[in-house]
């Protein structure tokens, strides 16, 4: 799009992701749904998450990898679909990113504090793996212009915006309003911490 802009034509060759690997690391809402998407781009599809996920992927015809180590070294795009726990914390470590080929994408859209912190800069000046894109950053927001990922052609980056949309907007507004009004009618709903309510 920017050689376009600057008057250029076509400047590379891409690559199909036709008969690649796509690694999901975490089988959950949304790795389930990116796991068929990889499917119909005609992507071999494998998973890495707890023991019940990884069974959970198997069942909906997908390959689970043998192991943590084995799915690092033959993904050729690794995805990221996990929530942010003290266990998940860093479960991303330089030495599974070291295993990626020289020509593999990392995509991080979840949280960045599941890589560990510093890895992914290092892990990607080292050249493995060879590209990236991410929505999150160790530190928001990413402002000025001097992150070091924004400085890498091998980088894809963009503001945290995978759900900021219109509809997500609107879902997000009426779950809040719907759980203010159940609270000014006595009645309380999603309620986190219950005892709470009954102490007031």
């Amino acid at each position: 799009m920017a050689a376009l802009k600057a008057g250029n034509w076509q400047i590379g060759v891409g690559y199909t992701l036709r008969e690649k690997t796509l690694g999901i690391y975490g089988y959950g809402r949304i790795g389930s749904v990116v796991a068929g998407w990889g499917k119909a781009f005609g992507m071999r599809v494998v998973v890495w998450a707890r023991a019940a996920s990884r069974a959970k992927a198997q069942a909906d015809g997908y390959t689970a990898a043998r192991g943590k180590e084995s799915f690092f070294e033959e993904c050729d795009v690794v995805s990221l679909h996990m929530r942010l726990v003290d266990s998940t914390r860093g479960i991303v470590t330089a030495a599974d990113l070291a295993r990626m080929k020289p020509t593999a994408l990392i995509v991080n859209t979840s949280r960045a504090g599941l890589i560990e912190p510093g890895a992914l800069v290092a892990a990607l000046q080292a050249g493995r793996p060879g590209m990236a894109a991410v929505d999150v950053y160790e530190e928001e927001p990413v402002v000025g212009g001097s992150h070091p990922l924004l400085a890498m052609e091998n980088v894809v980056c963009t503001p945290h915006i995978g759900y900021v949309t219109r509809e997500e907007y609107e879902l997000q507004f009426a779950d809040i309003f719907d759980q203010i009004n159940a609270y000014s009618a006595g009645k309380p709903i999603n309620v986190v911490n219950p005892d709470a309510l009954r102490n007031r």
